[in-house]
C-alpha cells in the first residue's frame, strides 16, 4: 500500500472538487426545470422539495470542507510545518516593527559601510516619527539601539505600543550608505496571518521570508561554560 503524502491527497481533493462542481451545477439546473415545468394543478410536493434542497447543501458543504482540508495541508507542509522548525532557535531577520515594552524598544541596525552621519527614526504604527536622533554608532558592521519610549516633544509612549526603526546614513560626500534595521533573538512561537508564518521574536512578530541567519541556541546549562553557538547561515533574497 503506497503513503498517503499531502500532495497526493491535494491532487485527490482537487479532483473530487472538480467532480462535485459538475454535478452541482447539473443538480441545479436539473431542480430549476423542475420548478418551471411543474403541473400547476399537481405542484411538487413540500417535502419532496425541502429533501432536494437539503441534497444541494450537502454538496455545497462538501466543497467548503474540501476546501478547509487544502487549507490545511498547506499549512501543514509550507506554513507552519516548516516555520515550526525555528522555534527555540536564535535568528536574526532585516525587520524594524517591535513593541515598546518594559521601559525599552530595542533593535540592531546594520551599515554596509563607515558613515560620516547615521540617522536613527522611531515611528509609530500611524506612520508618525515620534522621535528621531544620531545613532550610537557610525562604522561598518552590526550595532544595537535601545530606545527608552522618550520623544522628541519631551513626553513619554505608552507600553504595548508597536514601533518601527528607520535607519539612514550617508558619506561625509553626501552618498547614501546600505544600512537596515535588524530584529535579534530566540523564536518562541509560530502564527500564521492570511496563510503566510510569521515568527514570534520578543516584542517583533515578523514574516518567515524576513529571516537571513539562523544559528542553534545555546542550552542554559552551558550559558555560563563559555561553549560556542552552532551556526548556520541561510541566505535570503532581502539579506544584505
Amino acid at each position: 500500500m503506497d503513503p498517503v503524502t499531502s500532495t497526493a491527497a491535494s491532487a485527490q481533493i482537487s479532483s473530487g472538487r472538480t467532480g462535485l462542481v459538475s454535478n452541482f451545477e447539473t443538480f441545479l439546473q436539473l431542480l430549476t426545470a423542475q420548478v418551471e415545468n411543474q403541473d400547476p394543478l399537481s405542484p411538487l410536493d413540500s417535502n419532496d422539495f425541502t429533501a432536494q434542497l437539503t441534497q444541494m447543501a450537502g454538496v455545497e458543504q462538501q466543497l467548503l470542507t474540501n476546501d478547509l482540508l487544502t487549507s490545511l495541508l498547506a499549512q501543514g507542509e509550507g506554513g507552519l510545518g516548516s516555520a515550526a522548525g525555528y522555534l527555540g532557535q536564535e535568528i536574526t531577520a532585516s525587520w524594524g516593527a517591535t513593541r515598546f515594552e518594559d521601559g525599552a524598544a530595542d533593535w540592531n541596525y546594520e551599515l554596509g559601510a563607515d558613515a560620516h552621519v547615521v540617522t536613527l527614526k522611531v515611528v509609530n504604527s500611524a506612520g508618525n516619527t515620534v522621535w528621531s536622533g544620531p545613532a550610537p554608532q557610525k562604522g561598518a558592521g552590526i550595532h544595537s539601539f535601545s530606545w527608552d519610549g522618550t520623544t522628541n516633544a519631551g513626553g513619554k509612549v505608552a507600553e504595548g505600543g508597536t514601533y518601527t526603526l528607520r535607519v539612514t546614513a550617508k558619506t561625509a560626500g553626501g552618498q547614501d550608505i546600505e544600512a537596515q534595521p535588524l530584529i535579534t533573538g530566540r523564536v518562541t512561537g509560530v502564527e500564521m496571518y492570511e496563510g503566510e508564518p510569521y515568527l514570534v521574536v520578543g516584542g517583533s512578530v515578523l514574516p518567515l521570508n524576513s529571516v537571513f541567519a539562523l544559528s542553534m541556541a545555546q542550552n542554559e546549562d552551558d550559558a555560563g561554560t563559555g561553549s560556542q553557538t552552532q551556526t548556520q547561515t541561510q541566505t535570503q533574497s532581502n539579506a544584505s
